[in-house]
């Protein structure tokens, strides 16, 4: 009788050992584990969202989040400050699963004890690099961005390490505030430059990670920032609710069945 090729014997081998129950029940731990690690991640990163909208005279905050097929690292929140402005700050963290939300945690924890302080933007993201890279972590690093609004004075000071730039809308124009930056804990000596914007009433501005801008279709066509103007050119007299919900319906509807690679987060500020 002819003997099988050794590698027919090799693999006719594995199969009957990956048959055998305790290898079996071991594969089923390890599916078990991994869903476990999953849903941790999941939930530990929508504790890191805010709960509800913000209102304040003179303006609201809101925000929308779709997470990924795989469990990112996106955070956002607005919250008030010790005087009568408001915080807020966005972030994306490298990665995806527990890992990264637990980074997420970590720097969520970090901006919150620096932001406390009552520093302007570029001197809490400068001291959030510096903590970040005292306890670096190998291969994780956190784009972020911050900003305060003064309800009072209309005034939103704005910094940025690696987020797309936020978009600021008006009755007569469409632009992108700042500049990019580096994303925090990746560089020692990373500095940030701080931007100013006065908003009039009825101005919108747009904070939003990386996830929005380049979901793509079945082509690999990414949606684009010009997509994002246009849509919010055309909700502009609309709530802050209903033109974040106008835009991820676009986004939902270009995208179609594609599955998002990344978590697409918004913040909008609108003011009255």
């Amino acid at each position: 009788m002819m003997a099988r090729p050794f590698g027919v014997q090799r693999r006719s081998c594995g199969a009957r050992i990956l048959q055998a129950p305790a290898v079996q029940l071991d594969v089923a731990s390890l599916l078990h584990l991994r869903e476990s690690e999953l849903e941790e991640a999941r939930n530990l990163q929508h504790s890191l969202l805010p709960n509800a909208p913000l209102l304040v005279p003179n303006a609201e905050f809101t925000s929308r989040f779709k997470p990924a097929a795989a469990v990112g690292g996106d955070f956002l929140d607005f919250f008030h400050l010790s005087d009568s402005r408001i915080g807020i700050y966005l972030g994306d963290v490298v990665g995806k699963g527990l890992s990264a939300a637990m980074y997420a945690a970590l720097t969520v924890g970090t901006l919150r004890g620096i932001h406390k302080t009552g520093c302007p933007p570029m001197t809490v993201l400068s001291t959030l690099n510096r903590r970040l890279r005292t306890r670096a972590v190998p291969g994780r690093y956190s784009a972020v961005q911050y900003a305060v609004y003064d309800p009072e004075s209309r005034e939103l000071l704005y910094a940025n390490a690696g987020l797309p730039r936020p978009i600021h809308f008006s009755a007569t124009n469409c632009c992108e505030v700042g500049h990019g930056g580096l994303p925090s804990g990746l560089f020692d000596e990373a500095s940030y430059d701080q931007y100013s914007v006065t908003l009039q009433p009825g101005d919108a501005v747009l904070f939003l990670t990386d996830g929005l801008i380049e979901a793509h279709d079945a082509h690999r066509e990414e949606f684009g920032a010009s997509r994002v103007m246009e849509i919010c050119r055309k909700h502009l007299e609309s709530s802050a609710e209903t033109l974040l919900a106008s835009l991820f319906s676009a986004v939902e509807e270009f995208t179609g069945h594609t599955p998002p690679q990344d978590d697409i987060t918004a913040a909008l500020l609108r003011t009255s």
